[in-house]
């Protein structure tokens, strides 16, 4: 089932965004950095063009735990790659560059609330995704995040750590305190969805090593 909403979802993004991802193919195939990787719809369509090979490696990954006997095998290797995959390319994204990077100063806003009004759907709906990945399969992979408050916590100090990073770095981006309020709440929201599926402490790698315990009396 989760694996058949990730296929639709994706089959919806390829759909919503093939004319611009298209203008991006020709350099992202020849594998020219200028014009695929420092562009969104470049970063975008690599994406999607590398999922079979995330597939494969989550198949690798639980073939080799099942092999070593250890419970949850897909979920815990499903929840390691997805957890890479599904945040670096948006972190990426976050960290491009605008026209004046280098040259303005840094630009920061510690007011909550006051650009949230400024970001309008399409913002708030890409801040909300940024993190989303992390909070969805955080808490599957584990045990110790396996709460909100933990995720929460999680999605706002990565959130902070990047919003640092552009304004040290100078990237023509404001640093927001509503990007961390907007980004932690998507890492919250992806966290509930998946939250049948947390890793409890309860849960233990066997071990075929380990003797099996001795009943008691």
């Amino acid at each position: 089932m989760l694996i058949s909403l990730v296929v639709l979802g994706l089959a919806g993004v390829l759909f919503a965004l093939r004319r611009p991802l298209l203008m991006a193919a020709p350099r992202c195939l020849a594998g020219r950095w200028r014009g695929c990787y420092d562009t969104e719809n470049g970063v975008v369509l690599m994406v999607l063009v590398g999922v079979p090979l995330a597939g494969l490696v989550v198949w690798a990954l639980a073939r080799r735990r099942r092999a070593a006997g250890v419970t949850s095998a897909w979920r815990l290797s499903l929840a390691e790659v997805g957890v890479v995959y599904g945040t670096v390319p948006f972190v990426w994204l976050t960290m491009m560059p605008g026209p004046g990077a280098g040259t303005v100063p840094g630009r920061f806003s510690l007011v909550p609330l006051r650009d949230l009004v400024t970001m309008g759907p399409l913002g708030i709906g890409g801040n909300l995704v940024i993190f989303a990945a992390l909070g969805f399969f955080a808490p599957m992979r584990f045990a110790a995040l396996a709460s909100v408050p933990r995720v929460l916590a999680l999605g706002a100090g990565c959130s902070a750590l990047v919003e640092v990073a552009q304004y040290v770095l100078r990237l023509d981006r404001v640093s927001s305190v509503d990007d961390v309020l907007v980004n932690a709440t998507g890492a919250v929201l992806a966290a509930l969805a998946s939250r049948r599926w947390w890793r409890t402490g309860a849960e233990e790698p066997a071990d075929p090593r380990r003797p099996a315990p001795t009943p008691a009396g």
